[in-house]
């Protein structure tokens, strides 16, 4: 196919949805450019060590291993055959009538694109706990992260808190490394858990990886538990403050925390691009709209657990689908996609289970106490909170001009959830009536000096 008469199709994110996506519009004749913040492919659930590191396959990726190499050597050899244009270590900033603005080591560059598939993933939900501003207080993917790219763990004590998969991977990965987690604290009571069976059963092997993980827990793992304060002295935290199911209290001595509740939607890069957004009652956050194969409209498209939460198998047919749905679109034939369609619906069935079995902590969050911190960028306390919705009402970018809440570097990538139930508690209504943190370009920080580079 002449380069004259391609269309300019651009994939950010190189994890399992984005490597599928631009190997489907490969293997159609077009050459996509890849944008990616890793140096290597893979994304986080398939992120790859430095060179030289010495550590297996097997013991990166346990049981998906296979996949991992298939879809890493499936990358490797498209960039090797000069089949697409992989820019590593770029991170999209803004997006804007269709061009974006990519930060790289030497500046900004402006990248066009007449079709845009966006695969940006997922990020840890995070519910604030009183103390969790502290040193040695990390989400669970930060733990991972350190545990899969440099072999470390971030302390010597470990706890692990939260709720959902990755609480119990993470707290099984780290316990096969010979780290010390002393307990995972898990806020979903047994019989929560157990409303979930029916759904999860939709991938009975997967459920059972789950469920033998656990077992290799043993007595560290507590469910239904009541977190009460992170303690810290000058050197960072030494004691989690926690009831269990029971309401017994427990003082755990530890140096490092580790927290997360499932997983939340990275959807800055599609509110810039002009995707329109519906409250998810079932995952308790705002979420792009899509139809089932992820035309977003405008020549977006959404792909991966940046539309749905379903995983690395979700994410690889979504990335599928998103390419197929832009060749169409683009008068090509679009490959049969009737196989991938009923594996995502049995894929969307087991999410609902982890849904309901690992919800969001929502009464947790109402209860906070005044003092305690919410927004860890800007310092604000969810008693501030409260009184901006006394002064300014009960909408969510009202309260966040009042309050700063979600103005600091992560936009509230870590506060929102946890800062529109406050609100929502205190106008007395649903999360889905106080709306949404408006994006803000740039989504990522990025220096002044990087701008006076733009080209």
């Amino acid at each position: 196919m002449s380069d004259v008469a391609s269309p300019r199709i651009v994939i950010v994110g190189a994890g399992p949805a984005g490597i599928r996506a631009a190997a489907t519009l490969v293997d159609a004749g077009f050459h996509p450019i890849v944008i990616d913040e890793g140096q290597r492919a893979g994304g986080q659930i398939y992120r790859r060590p430095p060179a030289g590191f010495t550590r297996t396959p097997q013991q990166l990726y346990g049981s998906e291993a296979a996949k991992a190499r298939a879809l890493h050597s499936l990358f490797d050899r498209l960039v090797e055959e000069r089949r697409l244009t992989h820019r590593a270590s770029s991170s999209v900033i803004a997006a804007h009538q269709g061009m974006l603005h990519v930060l790289a080591e030497h500046g900004v560059q402006m990248i066009g694109y007449d079709r845009l598939i966006l695969a940006t993933g997922a990020s840890d939900r995070i519910a604030p706990v009183p103390g969790w501003q502290n040193a040695g207080v990390y989400s669970l993917g930060a733990a991972q992260i350190a545990l899969k790219a440099q072999g470390v763990a971030l302390g010597r004590r470990i706890v692990l808190m939260g709720s959902g998969p990755l609480l119990t991977l993470v707290g099984a990965q780290l316990v096969k490394a010979g780290a010390d987690v002393v307990a995972v604290l898990d806020t979903s009571p047994w019989r929560q858990q157990l409303r979930g069976l029916w759904d999860l059963a939709a991938r009975p092997a997967v459920a059972l990886r789950g469920l033998v993980m656990r077992a290799r827990l043993g007595g560290r793992y507590h469910a239904g538990v009541t977190l009460e304060r992170i303690e810290a002295n000058g050197s960072g935290v030494v004691v989690v403050r926690w009831r269990d199911a029971g309401e017994r209290q427990h003082l755990t001595s530890c140096d490092m925390v580790g927290m997360g509740w499932h997983l939340r939607a990275e959807t800055h890069l599609a509110d810039l691009a002009g995707c329109t957004f519906a409250y998810d009652e079932q995952w308790r956050q705002w979420l792009p709209k899509a139809d089932q194969v992820g035309r977003a409209g405008n020549g977006v498209y959404l792909a991966g657990d940046g539309v749905r939460l379903l995983g690395a198998d979700g994410a690889e047919i979504a990335g599928r689908l998103a390419a197929a749905a832009c060749l169409a679109d683009l008068g090509h034939p679009m490959p049969s996609v009737g196989a991938e369609l009923l594996k995502l619906k049995r894929l969307k069935r087991f999410a609902r289970g982890l849904a309901i079995a690992f919800p969001w902590p929502e009464a947790m969050a109402r209860a906070l106490p005044g003092d305690a911190i919410v927004c860890r960028c800007e310092n604000v306390t969810a008693g501030s909170i409260r009184e901006s919705v006394e002064r300014g009402g009960g909408d969510a970018n009202r309260v966040k001009s009042l309050s700063r809440v979600g103005m600091g570097r992560c936009q509230g990538r870590y506060c929102q959830l946890a800062a529109v139930e406050l609100v929502a508690a205190k106008a007395g209504c649903n999360p889905g009536a106080v709306g949404r943190f408006r994006g803000q370009a740039p989504v990522r920080p990025a220096p002044v000096g990087a701008f006076l580079q733009e080209g």
